[in-house]
């Protein structure tokens, strides 16, 4: 009997260790990091726009005659479209011309304000 007991002892998987614990794999080789950016500048204006520019004398009738870059023009013009409450009730994107404007537009009574930057550019010298 004591062969018997021998043999099953010797089939019984050997029983684990709880102390002992498998081995941490290799962490993958770090990336290195990122390279710092900049931080982010002034966006630069076009220099197209910047260049100062000359208007004639029916936008300087609105504008003033004093050699200044389109973005100024335009928003010189927006402000007199502002204080002459020129802008349609209704459409808020279309522009009514008073006398001085509808010279500067080409006769016509009301232009959108897309179509009045590209007839004021035909003013600018």
């Amino acid at each position: 009997m004591a062969a018997k007991k021998a043999k099953k002892a010797a089939k019984k998987p050997a029983a684990r260790k709880s102390a002992a614990k498998k081995p941490m794999k290799k962490s993958a080789a770090k990336k290195p990091a990122a390279k710092a950016k900049k931080p982010a500048a002034k966006r630069k204006p076009n220099a197209a726009f910047m260049k100062p520019m000359t208007p004639d004398s029916t936008l300087a009738a609105v504008v003033g005659s004093n050699p200044m870059p389109r973005t100024e023009v335009t928003s010189k013009l927006w402000g007199y479209i502002k204080k002459n409450n020129l802008q349609d009730k209704t459409n808020r994107r279309m522009i009514n011309a008073d006398d001085k404007l509808r010279e500067v537009f080409g006769g016509k009574k009301q232009v959108s304000m897309f179509e009045m930057t590209k007839l004021v550019s035909k003013h600018m010298k």
